[in-house]
């Protein structure tokens, strides 16, 4: 198997920015001889059942994760450019 896995990926249950269909992205890491496929939506975790199953099916090894957005301070404070951007973190289940 392929010692590289991809560990930032976003599906159709990515809220704003998705676009692989879980099944494809598992069909193309299959075809690669690769082993193992995260899943990274943004702000959602509504894909992780219908992944986790198909990875299984395809003994692929699923990694359960979000892209979470991160507030540079409190949720109740907004103040022009410094609130309207905040920081994204990549969380993977261990």
């Amino acid at each position: 198997m392929a010692d590289f896995v991809h560990l930032h990926v976003h599906t159709e249950f990515s809220l704003l920015d998705g676009l692989s269909k879980v099944k494809d992205a598992i069909k193309h890491i299959k075809k690669n001889n690769m082993d193992a496929l995260a899943i990274t939506d943004h702000g959602s975790m509504f894909g992780v059942v219908d992944f986790y199953k198909a990875c299984v099916k395809e003994e692929i090894k699923p990694i359960i994760g979000v892209e979470t957005y991160v507030a540079r301070r409190a949720h109740n404070l907004k103040e022009g450019r410094q609130d309207a951007e905040p920081y994204h973190l990549i969380l993977l289940c261990k």
